[in-house]
């Protein structure tokens, strides 16, 4: 079969590994091949604490992916994420080098790589420098200098930054598996660029990413990224309420929460020509949520208040984690600064009532961002939950993804790294067996 030009994105979040592989078609389309989520383990917060239980998460969530597409990856885009990304805005100038002053895409390279001249501490590393803005001589807010003419060339850029030692670790997993780290790519940017719209972030809007440990922040002004943050919490910790709240296990919360989340609001609203006794009634029997409905035998006899359980344990969690986010986008002056509001993404999105929660604590518009930018396997993806992995395949395609076989082959399999090896023939046995 002719080669393809291929991208995999690999989510490694506190909850669960998503590995996604695509092709690019002639029209530059994402066409979707194979899909593998599992279980994280070794994960907290977004950051690694255990190196072996990682690369066992990984190597599932790749077998799967690869098994479904039919071919074996050699490269993949990673997500990052947790309070260790740091985010600053940096400015560079260069003299226009052409001697008719044009302005050409080399000088547009040069002011970009002045504006990440930056003194960092030894500890950090740059993820992504954006550039905003540029200004040739007097003129500003220009978004394509190239062809322009000028002496003076300026650029304003938001940079992002991790820890160097957790982008090492994470990478380390890869390398074990024999593959390469095509990009590290900052998990709310990821998945603002495929769920807010163009005049959204030409208005002004912020993105929210619940992930299960951390909530990533991303905010745009007049279509460009001024501000990005990672807060320390995340849907787990409503998980973790409801079991101390309940008495249940963290697997037992997290089916609670999920059943949950799938309440509206309209289930408690009388219906056309309902009696106020006959809704009290119906309303009291819908309230009732059973223990042996999760599988707990045990307490097979108990019950719990769905709207206790909503009221009491899950609202005062989400009202935490929107001051939190309110207090964040304060400090850097932007609250009444996005118009367009808040667009909420993510797995903890899809939680019971969290637009409405969130319009009411932020006083501002808020609606859930769902990813549209994918065709093929999309079925089990088109969610917010998958909103940074479908990210990290479209940052894969704007830079033209890579090139694979679709087969597997012994040839492939990298010489310089000894576990890599082996980790890549199990992964190559196991695709061959049923």
């Amino acid at each position: 079969m002719p080669a393809h030009s291929i991208v995999t994105a690999i989510d490694l979040g506190t909850d669960k590994c998503a590995t996604l592989i695509a092709s690019i078609d002639e029209h530059q389309k994402l066409q979707v091949l194979g899909v593998s989520v599992v279980p994280a383990r070794g994960m907290r917060k977004s950051q690694i604490i255990d190196l072996e239980k990682v690369v066992d998460t990984i190597t599932q969530s790749l077998d799967g992916a690869e098994r479904m597409a039919g071919l074996e990856v050699k490269s993949a885009y990673v997500s990052v994420g947790g309070t260790h990304i740091q985010s600053l805005n940096s400015k560079g100038v260069v003299a226009v080098a052409s001697p008719q002053q044009e302005i050409t895409s080399s000088d547009v390279e040069r002011v970009t790589e002045a504006a990440r001249a930056l003194s960092l501490p030894s500890d950090r590393q740059i993820i992504h420098v954006i550039p905003n803005a540029y200004k040739v001589d007097s003129q500003d807010g220009i978004k394509d200098p190239v062809g322009m003419t000028g002496v003076r060339l300026e650029s304003e850029a938001h940079i992002i930054t991790g820890l160097n030692t957790t982008l090492i670790n994470v990478e380390k997993c890869l390398t074990d598996l024999g593959l390469q780290v095509d990009g590290f790519v900052f998990s709310g940017l990821a998945a603002a660029d495929v769920t807010l719209t163009e005049t959204e972030k030409e208005l002004g809007v912020a993105a929210v990413d619940i992930g299960a440990g951390s909530t990533s922040i991303c905010v745009y002004l007049e279509g460009s990224l001024v501000f990005s943050a990672s807060l320390p919490v995340g849907a787990r910790h409503i998980t973790q309420d409801i079991a101390l709240g309940c008495r249940v296990s963290l697997e037992t919360a997290e089916k609670i929460k999920v059943a949950l989340s799938d309440e509206t609001s309209e289930m408690h609203k009388p219906l056309p020509g309902e009696s106020k006794e006959d809704f009290n009634t119906r309303k009291k029997k819908h309230d009732v949520l059973r223990f042996q409905d999760f599988g707990l035998v045990d307490n097979s006899d108990e019950t719990l208040s769905k709207r206790a359980i909503i009221d009491g344990i899950m609202t005062p969690r989400m009202q935490e984690i929107f001051s939190l986010i309110e207090k964040a986008l304060d400090e850097a002056d932007l609250l009444t600064e996005i118009p367009a509001g808040v667009v909420l993404t993510g797995g903890g999105a899809s939680t019971y009532d969290m637009a409405a929660i969130g319009k009411k604590e932020l006083r501002t518009a808020v609606r859930i961002g769902e990813p549209t930018v994918l065709s093929g396997l999309t079925n089990d993806i088109h969610k917010p939950s998958f909103a940074t992995a479908i990210g990290l395949l479209e940052y894969g395609r704007k830079l033209g993804g890579s090139t694979q076989k679709r087969s597997f082959s012994l040839k492939s399999l990298p010489s310089f790294n000894l576990n890599g090896v082996f980790s890549s023939i199990k992964r190559l046995l196991s695709s061959l067996l049923p």
